[in-house]
């Protein structure tokens, strides 16, 4: 089992930044990919960004150019800088990974509100 801590999210204007991390626990050694994907309200959810452990990244259309996803493999951490945000940012924000032989583990979410 792999656990899941997200922190970082709240409240900021358009054009502002925020910056997530997840911290990862339990049968860590088997991770692969991590990273972030995020449900607004009515909507299906969706890949924000991934990175695997050799450091391989794979991002939304949408973030392209505004986000950018890192990894602390010492600290099992992910990180996701969010830049020139925008109110269709909004949303709670899921840390994600794929470990062998456990399969897919989701964090309990963060929410993510940009005003305009």
């Amino acid at each position: 089992q792999v656990q899941l801590v997200e922190s970082g999210g709240g409240l900021v204007q358009a054009g502002g930044s925020l910056r997530l991390s997840c911290a990862a626990s339990g049968s860590i050694f088997r991770i692969n990919v991590m990273g972030w994907y995020r449900q607004a309200p009515g909507k299906q959810r969706e890949l924000v960004a991934v990175i695997t452990s050799g450091g391989s990244t794979n991002y939304g259309d949408s973030v392209k150019g505004r986000f950018t996803i890192s990894r602390d493999n010492a600290k099992n951490t992910v990180f996701l800088q969010m830049n020139s945000l925008k109110p269709e940012d909004t949303a709670v924000y899921y840390c994600y990974c794929a470990a062998l032989s456990v399969g897919a583990s989701w964090g309990q979410g963060t929410q993510v509100t940009v005003s305009s």
